[in-house]
């Protein structure tokens, strides 16, 4: 069984080396702004999720991820204080959503946001952190169009206390006096996301920069060896559509696709079922890899909470107990309580 475990964290390490470099996340549908830059400031308060993520429980090393997001509007114009939007809260009996003869698209305004990311896998580490700029413009009485960038660090770090080796004393790394080898590289991402009060559509690049990566101890020059592997893009696209089933329920499906060269086009399938702005369940599905469940609960107009379990259908759910996320948010100056969020969902 260890050895069983050791070549699946070998194929693991090697796959993000050199394919996908970014981490997953299940509940990105209630953080888009972790996936797009664009959406920085798309509604009137400020923004703030934090998230947890344990990959593939049981399984030593697994990758392990944390971040932070912030991101809020700059001199966004205030609503009328006596609205009707999507994200008003209506007792019992009224109907949630907007209906299009009373929609009110945000005038032209920019947004800022701040991403701290760490992602564990073994004995290799990621660091970013990264600021954002968005600007959103006003296309027509039902449709908005945001363009953003972010831009920061990428640092990758390489335990060598950990790596274990049939023949010890690797030429390359074993000189390392304090344990660890690392790698900064620059982190550029940009984004469109074109939205109303009823869909929203996607394109992200992450990653634009490219760069060679390498983990080589720099005090031994004479056994420098510069490995193959590199940082390369990652595009995204999304799109969803919420629509109103009746006075209490509401019904999110969305689709993500994803490409990173040279791994083929893989793609996510998700939907989210909301109960009367408060308690929602999810549920997702990841193209060969596996399946997803999704529970929230809006605590109050400032405070809500998220949590996943996914469940792997490849090899690896012989030695895995599935895959555990949890995503807490708060709204900052969310002056008008609203308990939905009107463009991010």
């Amino acid at each position: 069984m260890k050895k069983i475990v050791s070549v699946l964290l070998v194929i693991v390490f090697i796959q993000n080396i050199y394919a996908q470099q970014r981490p997953y996340f299940t509940q990105y549908v209630l953080n888009n702004f972790i996936v797009n830059p664009a959406v920085a400031g798309i509604e009137n308060y400020t923004d703030i999720k934090a998230s947890h993520r344990i990959q593939w429980t049981g399984l030593d090393n697994a990758p392990v991820t944390t971040y932070l997001t912030v991101n809020g509007p700059i001199k966004k114009k205030d609503y009328d204080v006596d609205r009707s939007t999507a994200t008003t809260v209506f007792p019992r009996g009224k109907n949630l959503m907007l209906s299009d003869d009373q929609y009110q698209p945000p005038d032209a305004h920019s947004g800022i946001g701040l991403t701290i990311i760490n992602d564990r896998t073994g004995p290799l580490n990621r660091f970013a952190a990264y600021g954002t700029y968005a600007y959103h413009l006003k296309l027509n009485d039902a449709t908005n169009l945001a363009l953003g960038l972010s831009a920061g660090i990428n640092q990758m770090t390489l335990n060598t206390s950990k790596l274990v080796f049939t023949i010890a004393g690797d030429p390359a790394i074993g000189g390392a006096k304090s344990g660890l080898l690392n790698k900064i590289n620059p982190d550029v991402s940009a984004g469109l996301w074109l939205y109303s009060s009823k869909y929203f559509v996607g394109l992200a690049a992450q990653q634009i920069i490219t760069d060679k990566l390498y983990f080589s101890d720099y005090s031994n020059q004479s056994a420098l060896v510069e490995t193959k592997g590199k940082l390369v893009p990652h595009l995204f696209g999304q799109a969803g559509y919420r629509f109103t089933l009746d006075d209490d329920f509401t019904l999110l499906p969305s689709v993500m696709l994803r490409y990173v060269n040279p791994l083929p086009i893989s793609f996510d399938l998700n939907t989210k079922l909301e109960y009367q702005n408060q308690i929602w369940v999810g549920a997702n599905y990841r193209y060969k890899e596996g399946y997803g469940a999704m529970l929230g609960l809006n605590i109050s107009y400032c405070i809500n909470i998220g949590y996943a379990y996914d469940y792997t259908s490849s090899g690896l759910n012989s030695v895995s107990k599935g895959t555990h996320e949890i995503l807490v948010g708060f709204l900052i100056g969310n002056r008008y309580n609203d308990y939905y969020p009107k463009f991010a969902w």
